[in-house]
């Protein structure tokens, strides 16, 4: 993607920047699917289970039928979908979803981190992540679930506004993530079992979150070891040409991702991920870990 911002005087802002930027402040977008504040904001409108994922991080799209979701979503067995998608809503709908999600978000931050909130630092990075958002606003083609949040209004307070600002940033490059994948010709369970692959110890522990049967994961993987992406063995591991591969899709994701925060600049890219870093480890330690360790 050619890069249509301006030279920025503060410094040159490459995928790698931007790579690391999102990932210093993805706890603050990712703890909503780990929040029991979610869980029980969801199950008080009817939305137990897997109903509660799959409506409320689609809520901003509308509606829509599981055949959306399943595209948008992609790494997740349609058949799940199905369980909790257009069901959903029946029970509620999605202005009610996002307004109970942004409850959740609200809570679970001032219970993860309290004391860290309302502060200048917070309010400093709110303006910085949403400058970051905000540039990619008009940049739709080929992100649906961006365009979908982008198109909802900011909250007011700081810590809202980060939360807002890293979930349009991270819908951002889930997009292109999504696009990077299927350009390498894998499926939504193929690119999960290869992302388990990389050795990453998350896709792990979410693979039963996926809905996938033991059948069709050895089938996957046994598909990828016939193409090369994966080394002989019991266990996923990736050979010398995935692990290539695997990387050309992650440079493809960067290089598609990095538009927003070129429009900030290096030097408030790095001022960004200090002054978020506090706050996204207190939520990652008290919110994203203490939940996997529940499980």
């Amino acid at each position: 993607m050619p890069d249509t911002h301006e030279p920025d005087p503060r410094g040159a802002t490459g995928p790698e920047t931007a790579r690391k930027t999102w990932a210093t402040l993805e706890p603050l977008h990712a703890m909503i699917y780990f929040s029991p504040e979610a869980t029980a904001a969801y199950a008080e409108l009817g939305l137990t289970g897997a109903s509660g994922y799959f409506a409320s991080r689609s809520a901003a799209l509308g509606a829509v039928p599981a055949e959306v979701v399943v595209a948008t979503f992609f790494n997740f067995n349609p058949a799940l979908v199905r369980t909790a998608v257009p069901a959903a809503w029946d029970v509620t709908d999605p202005a009610t979803v996002l307004a109970a999600r942004t409850r959740a978000a609200d809570a679970t931050l001032r219970r993860a981190a309290g004391g860290l909130l309302d502060t200048p630092d917070v309010a400093r990075a709110a303006r910085l992540a949403r400058t970051a958002a905000e540039a990619a606003r008009d940049d739709l083609a080929g992100r649906p679930l961006f365009a979908a949040h982008a198109r909802l209004p900011w909250p007011d307070e700081p810590h809202l506004v980060l939360w807002h600002a890293q979930t349009l940033l991270r819908e951002y490059r889930g997009d292109a993530h999504i696009a990077a994948l299927v350009a390498a010709g894998l499926s939504g369970i193929e690119a999960f079992v290869t992302h388990e692959a990389t050795g990453d110890p998350m896709p792990k522990a979410l693979r039963a979150s996926r809905g996938w049967p033991e059948d069709r994961w050895r089938a996957a993987a046994d598909g990828l070891r016939e193409r090369g992406w994966l080394a002989d063995g019991p266990d996923p591991v990736l050979s010398d040409d995935g692990t290539r591969w695997r990387a050309e899709v992650e440079r493809v994701t960067d290089e598609r991702a990095a538009a927003p925060y070129a429009a900030l600049g290096a030097d408030a890219c790095a001022e960004l991920r200090a002054l978020a870093r506090p706050l996204a480890r207190a939520v990652r330690d008290n919110v994203i870990v203490a939940a996997l360790a529940s499980r």
